[in-house]
C-alpha cells in the first residue's frame, strides 16, 4: 500500500500560542521536545512506517513552510484546520491519504501502521483514530484527559484520520461545516441532528450507532480505529502535556 500523508501544522494568526511564547519560537512545529524540534519526531515515525504502512516522503504540509525540511511538500493553508484540511485535499494529494498533526511527538511508526493497516481493512471511505479510556487512565491515571463518551466505550481521539477516496472528502467537508459553527451551539445542534446529539448526551449513544449515523448522514462509510497504545491520544497543547511527552520520551530513551 502506497499512502500519502498531509501533516497540519497551521496556528491562529494574531493569537499567542503560550507554548511558542515559553520556548522562544513562533510556530507549534519547532517546539522543541527535549531540545529537538517536535515535528521532526513526526517525521522520523513518518519515515520508519515507510515499509508497514506504505507512508512515503515528501510528506505534505499545511500552515508551516516546507522548506524547512527537504521530506516535506508545500499544501495550501486556511484560517482553520478542517479548511486547510480540505483544501490541500482537494488540490491534488493522492488517496489513500493519512492525516495528522505536527504536535504528536509521541507518534511511532507502530501506531502510523496499526492505524493504516487497520483502516484499509475496515474497507472505510473515511477512519478517525481512537484510544480507549480503559487503555489510558491506567497508564496515566493522573493525566486529564477529554473523552467522548458512548454508552459501550469512552475514547480519546489521536489526531490520525484516514481518506481512501474521494468520498472521504464529505467527512472533511462536514467537519469545516462544524467548525464554523463551533460559536453557534443551536446552529452547530441542528447540524448534527437533535435526535442523535440528545441520544449522546443522555448515554444511549454507542459508538457503533454514532458511525453508523455518520455514515448514513453523509452517504460515506466512516469507521473508528481503535488505536492500542495509550500514547496515541497525547499530543502537545498545553505546558503539562509538553512536560509529560517529555517524561515519556525520556524514559523509552533510556
Amino acid at each position: 500500500m502506497s499512502l500519502s500523508v498531509l501533516i497540519l501544522a497551521g496556528q491562529r494568526e494574531g493569537v499567542i500560542d503560550p507554548l511558542c511564547a515559553e520556548a522562544g519560537v513562533e510556530r507549534k512545529a519547532v517546539i522543541p521536545i527535549n531540545g529537538r524540534p517536535m515535528l521532526l519526531y513526526v517525521l522520523d515515525a513518518l519515515d520508519a512506517a515507510k515499509e508497514t504502512a506504505g507512508t512515503r516522503a515528501p510528506y505534505h504540509i499545511s500552515g508551516f513552510d516546507a522548506g524547512y525540511d527537504s521530506r516535506l511538500s508545500q499544501s495550501p493553508s486556511a484560517p482553520g484546520p478542517a479548511d486547510s484540511a480540505y483544501n490541500a485535499l482537494a488540490q491534488g494529494i493522492s488517496f489513500p491519504c493519512l492525516l495528522t498533526t505536527c504536535d504528536h511527538p509521541l507518534l511511532t511508526a507502530d501506531m502510523v501502521t496499526e492505524f493504516a493497516v487497520k483502516s484499509k481493512a475496515s474497507g472505510a471511505d473515511f477512519c478517525v483514530g481512537l484510544a480507549k479510556k480503559s487503555i489510558i487512565a491506567p497508564a496515566y491515571p493522573d493525566v486529564k484527559r477529554t473523552y467522548l463518551k458512548f454508552a459501550d466505550e469512552a475514547v480519546s481521539g489521536c489526531n490520525l484520520f484516514y481518506i481512501a477516496n474521494e468520498n472521504g472528502l464529505a467527512a472533511i467537508e462536514f467537519w469545516k461545516h462544524a467548525q464554523h459553527l463551533r460559536k453557534q451551539p443551536l446552529a452547530l445542534a441542528r447540524s448534527i441532528g437533535w435526535g442523535v446529539l440528545f441520544s449522546y448526551i443522555t448515554h444511549r449513544l454507542t459508538m457503533d450507532g454514532a458511525f453508523t449515523y455518520v455514515s448514513k448522514r453523509l452517504k460515506i462509510k466512516a469507521k473508528n480505529i481503535f488505536i492500542s497504545s495509550a500514547e496515541a491520544a497525547i499530543d502537545v497543547d498545553k505546558p503539562s502535556d509538553k512536560i509529560l511527552v517529555e517524561r515519556i520520551l525520556k524514559s523509552k530513551s533510556t
